[in-house]
């Protein structure tokens, strides 16, 4: 793409514009509280916690969370509304044992109170590249933001035992390990009612996957029938970014959405409609996402649902209940679902649940970005470099937008060719400026130049670049990807600043290579603008500097090609 060096001031405008309120913000931050302030607001937490408690709507479809109930042999009474989060969840009353997961891609610990996942760290996965410490999406720490998911059954205000994720289970073993050469490992846990209800609660984990399977196998030998909803719930302190304009996750989403069978949402704790969501779905699942990574609930395709979102400040419950099924004496039961925990791997999404992968979030540009992904990712398959991916995958637009590059590069280089004369009529009128307009559009008109043609052509690209620019932002594909020598990951900055360097000889190259404005003070603007972008993109990851340095290398050797053909014309 042949860039207009106006785009570059406009950009450059808007950056600084961001520094400054960056800087206000800063400046301007609320004051840090007071004890008593925090007293007050803990009382103040406590009085809602009892409101929610008190006042649950009644649905039609039982709500998943559960109360202890006073000698109840094995489980609980579930409560007519999901646990609420209007101030730190409270560790489960029961035991703090748990079951200790390895696969080839996960090591989790479930506990044994309600079979919560309450740990995942993901091993291929390193927070930092080089250090030991992977990424984790589950803890029970609430300096660190809480955040856990949690399943059951439950069978609404029956006052029958569920295993819900209050209820005890046990386990035959208190760690599990993906055997070498397996493609499957099963994690069984087991509760009872103690009145000849017995649940069987499975985790499937397949080798190389992040979907896993949730079974429960029922075994009713009770003389009365027994009835119970799947359940399940994502708990999460949903600690706001930090926000930077430098850093990838100020600008991914992060926080609860849900897909309803035919609309994908984000919700926004902060929207009042979204505070107390609560609607049926078909086909859909609920997600707790974040940059590059996400937890997923998808119940079995095709199921009717009942999805709500209870919130109390950065604090979210988004869950999914799924209809009452009963099983007579004497009859067996199976309930099913799927989780996912992990990376936003769109390969590994696509199979686990209808249209799941716009987790991998390229907002409004999606229709362009998922082609352009797909391309990106077939290319990886033939190079295997996700940084060469880059550079072919620029290329290959660089060519498919040519004809439209081309026009606008022609454009800049005929005015080019009538520098020597307008710096003439600049001087012949440069105490009139109306004169000078008008002679400028008559030697325009004469020459049949029109000096907006460049804009439509880069306009109609603007879009394709810059869903170009969030797939490289969102891929999980690429985070912490090598490219080669001292570029060892595409997903951070150029630790030694060589490609920012080389971006501003380029866009210099640029520079010189179109015709100069006809305000001098413009022209010291446009001159300045490459070394002022340089600096600005020396702190943003450097795939996206590769893709830049890319696009501006091919539009200097593209203009300089166009010049070269108008100036031998012109002779």
């Amino acid at each position: 793409m042949t860039t207009n060096p106006r785009v570059f001031l406009w950009l450059g405008l808007v950056l600084l514009a961001w520094i400054n309120y960056e800087t206000w913000t800063r400046d301007y931050a609320p004051k840090p509280k007071s004890p008593a302030e925090i007293a007050q607001e803990a009382q103040a937490v406590a009085q809602r916690r009892a409101q929610l408690e008190e006042n649950v709507p009644q649905a039609t479809v039982p709500a998943p969370a559960t109360t202890p109930a006073a000698g109840a042999a094995g489980g609980e009474v579930p409560a007519a509304a999901p646990v609420d989060v209007a101030g730190a969840p409270e560790p489960a009353p029961a035991s703090s044992a748990v079951v200790h997961v390895v696969t080839d891609v996960l090591d989790l610990d479930i506990g044994l109170t309600g079979g919560e996942l309450r740990r995942a760290d993901l091993l291929a996965y390193p927070l930092v590249k080089g250090q030991a410490t992977r990424v984790r999406l589950f803890n029970r720490d609430s300096a660190h933001g809480f955040y856990v998911l949690q399943t059951g059954l439950t069978g609404g205000a029956s006052g029958v035992p569920h295993p819900t994720h209050l209820a005890t289970f046990t386990s035959a073993a208190s760690e599990y390990r993906l055997a070498p050469g397996a493609k499957e490992l099963r994690v069984p846990l087991t509760w009872t009612d103690g009145q000849g209800v017995t649940v069987t609660k499975v985790f499937v984990f397949e080798r190389g996957r992040y979907n896993i399977g949730l079974e429960y196998d029922v075994k009713n030998a009770g003389a009365a029938p027994w009835s119970a909803a799947p359940y399940a719930q994502i708990l999460r302190d949903n600690i706001p970014v930090e926000r930077s304009m430098f850093s990838p996750d100020s600008y991914a989403f992060k926080g609860p959405a849900y897909y309803d069978g035919t609309k994908y949402q984000k919700l926004k704790l902060d929207k009042e409609e979204n505070q107390h969501l609560s609607l049926d779905v078909t086909g859909g699942w609920i997600a707790g996402m974040q940059h590059h990574f996400v937890t997923a609930v998808v119940p079995p395709v095709a199921a009717t649902t009942h999805v709500a979102l209870k919130v109390d400040g950065n604090k979210y419950l988004l869950s999914t209940v799924g209809r009452a099924q009963t099983v007579a004496p004497g009859a067996d039961a199976t309930f099913k679902e799927t989780l996912f925990v992990g990376p936003k791997l769109q390969s590994q999404l696509e199979t686990t649940g209808p249209e799941l992968e716009r987790v991998a979030d390229y907002g409004l540009l999606t229709p362009l970005a998922k082609p352009l992904f797909i391309l990106l990712k077939w290319l990886h398959r033939l190079v295997g470099n996700w940084g060469w991916a880059i550079v072919l995958a620029t290329c290959i637009l660089k060519a498919v937008f040519y004809p439209l590059s081309e026009k606008a590069g022609k454009s800049m280089a005929k005015m080019k060719t009538l520098t020597p004369r307008i710096k003439n009529l600049q001087e012949l009128y440069k105490d009139d400026r109306e004169k000078l307009g008008k002679a400028m559009m008559e030697l325009y008109q004469r020459e049949k130049i029109n000096p907006v043609a460049g804009c439509l052509p880069i306009l109609i690209q603007m879009p394709v670049f810059l869903a170009f620019y969030w797939v490289l932002l969102e891929s999980v594909e690429m985070r912490q990807a090598p490219f080669m020598l001292w570029i060892n990951d595409l997903s951070s900055r150029d630790p030694y600043f060589v490609l920012p360097a080389i971006m501003a000889a380029a866009m210099f190259a640029q520079y010189k290579l179109n015709p100069a404005p006809p305000d001098p003070v413009q022209a010291k603007v446009f001159m300045i603008m490459p070394f002022a972008m340089s600096v600005m993109f020396a702190f943003f990851p450097a795939g996206l500097v590769l893709y830049w340095v890319t696009n501006t290398i091919l539009s200097i050797a593209q203009q300089w090609n166009i010049n070269r053909r108008i100036e031998a014309q012109a002779k």
